[in-house]
């Protein structure tokens, strides 16, 4: 197969497993749970994940501090060694794992716990009858399509949708904030998105 189908096949592959993602009443129970504790209450979105999950767990935090929802990104291993303290009431913790089975997630799910015994933890897997899943507020599940790798090993599809919902939720909890340009450019001053979101808001005016 040359790289031409090659990539037509991941392509379509990875398109329709974003097109059946299952929605179920978690997405709206985990937009809500981030409105009330950070928006209404003044706490922040902590993230984590390990290896690759951990990497898109990184750009969900930074892409909801951009738009108005403070967020941090906290290392499971670290979080072992004194970067727990982190954490404070009213924050939302949003863990992600597809297997539902993470050593240090989990671990952190009871460190977490143990700090701040009611902290809501939404959790993004592909793995509905987990570990992670059943201690969670909100599961969001991906639908668990399998890994365009070759050995079916290599997180892609899996990360793919992963980042897919994360902007699920950055966008819901954008329209319910009623999150502007004006807001962004505040955030956002540099380079071109800082320069259009100044020229749709009054910011330089």
């Amino acid at each position: 197969m040359n790289v031409q189908d090659t990539m037509r096949r991941i392509v379509e592959a990875e398109s329709d497993a974003i097109r059946n993602i299952p929605y179920s009443p978690e997405f709206d129970k985990a937009v809500e749970l981030i409105m009330e504790h950070v928006v209404r209450r003044g706490g922040k979105l902590v993230t984590s994940g390990m290896g690759k999950a951990g990497q898109i767990a990184m750009n969900i935090a930074t892409t909801f501090a951009s738009t108005g929802i403070p967020s941090v990104n906290l290392h499971p291993s670290e979080a072992q060694h004194g970067d727990l303290g982190v954490l404070q009431p009213n924050d939302v913790m949003l863990l992600i794992s597809n297997s539902g089975k993470t050593r240090e997630i989990l671990e952190l799910v009871q460190l977490a716990r143990n700090l701040i015994p009611d902290i809501p933890l939404i959790t993004i897997t592909g793995h509905v009858d987990t570990p992670l899943a059943e201690c969670s507020d909100a599961a969001l599940f991906t639908g668990g399509a399998p890994e365009v790798c070759p050995l079916g090993l290599t997180p892609t599809t899996s990360t793919t949708l992963m980042t897919v919902i994360g902007d699920i939720l950055v966008v819901n909890v954008m329209e319910r904030s009623g999150f502007t340009a004006h807001d962004y450019a505040l955030r956002h001053h540099g380079g071109y998105l800082g320069h259009a979101a100044r020229s749709k808001s009054v910011c330089d005016k």
